[in-house]
């Protein structure tokens, strides 16, 4: 049996696997990074798992920890107690470990772009994940600066109604047409769905959204991590943020359940969007990537983190295809993309 103790990271190293079916609707090689196989069954399980174990060094074995989480968060704080063999429960003695705000977390995170780079037989085109408050998306950028990959574009999805990065990443760029970062004031109108804070430590504007109304919970932050927002805004290579509805984060799910026999939250579905819809994909991307031949395009590779995420079930995805279906007749989904609201054909 291993000891616990000996080992230097808890996470487990995830396969990055091709995919067929998503690499013939984009027309370039899509590559799955599996966070799913997770102990917790989700990416946090890195970062929680390296701060936990970073607390027991500090604090000895019985330290307790405690964590306020919408679910995949605490659940990999929980898992990584069993581990230590420690309750997770309130202590006056206990560390309040962070969902997704701490550079120990985006270490951890960090680690799945050093495994990819292992795994990928070459630099890829784009790195698809979702965000909530940013933690995953906080590892993927200090894992491409790790392994020189500041270039690659990384893409950041998340649905509407529950896009405070999105949001983020708009007021710190004059709506996304600034590549200098521009703190603005923190005066919002009365109709904006944020306040705005100025956070003096990184020189960044952080909204605060008034209301959460989106089903993927898990991605519902109210204002994203200071820290990776300033890291997004100074990153060589940008980021790229787009926002899709619930429904089209249900129609995907469905469809990556049907291709690849695995169950995903919306929050995880929402990453896969693009490579269920090449228009939204190509428009992601732009124009140099939509101009390229399919032959060119066949030598591109994309990898699209499955985050993974517990809160899913049969009757979950029997509902979503009741909802899908009821707007069935509109043949478009409005998605936004880079400050631009845009319609996509559904495919």
């Amino acid at each position: 049996m291993t000891d616990i103790n000996k080992l230097k990271n808890l996470w487990t190293e995830t396969p990055l696997v091709y995919s067929s079916h998503i690499s013939d609707i984009v027309g370039c090689s899509a590559y799955l990074k599996l966070e799913n196989l997770q102990p917790s069954q989700s990416f946090k399980y890195r970062g929680i798992s390296k701060f936990a174990q970073q607390c027991k060094d500090k604090y000895g074995p019985l330290v307790h920890l405690m964590i306020a989480s919408g679910g995949n968060a605490g659940l990999a704080a929980a898992v990584v107690g069993t581990c230590f063999g420690n309750a997770v429960k309130k202590d006056t003695n206990a560390v309040l470990v962070p969902a997704y705000d701490s550079p120990v977390l985006w270490d951890g995170h960090s680690s799945m772009v050093t495994e990819i780079q292992r795994q990928l037989p070459r630099q890829p085109d784009a790195i698809f994940c979702s965000v909530g408050g940013g933690g995953l998306i906080g590892g993927i950028v200090q894992g491409c600066k790790n392994v020189g990959w500041d270039e690659v574009p990384v893409v950041a999805l998340e649905t509407t109604g529950s896009n405070c990065f999105y949001n983020a990443i708009a007021i710190n760029t004059r709506n996304f047409t600034s590549k200098v970062p521009i703190v603005p004031s923190a005066e919002a109108e009365d109709s904006s769905p944020y306040t705005v804070e100025i956070v003096e430590e990184h020189n960044i504007a952080i909204p605060h959204m008034k209301a959460l109304n989106s089903r993927a919970t898990s991605l519902g932050a109210t204002s994203p991590a200071p820290g990776v927002v300033r890291m997004a805004v100074d990153r060589a290579g940008g980021i790229k943020c787009a926002c899709i509805p619930d429904e089209m984060a249900m129609h995907t799910a469905r469809l990556f359940g049907d291709d690849h026999k695995i169950l995903t939250e919306l929050a995880c579905s929402t990453t896969l969007t693009p490579g269920y819809n090449r228009e939204f994909l190509l428009r992601i991307l732009g124009p140099t990537f939509s101009a390229l031949s399919p032959e060119e395009r066949k030598e591109k590779c994309l990898v699209f983190v499955v985050c993974g995420g517990v809160k899913i079930s049969f009757e979950d995805m029997r509902e979503f295809e009741e909802i899908v279906a009821a707007v069935q007749a509109q043949s478009y989904w409005r998605v936004q993309i880079d400050g631009e609201e845009t319609q996509v054909p559904k495919q």
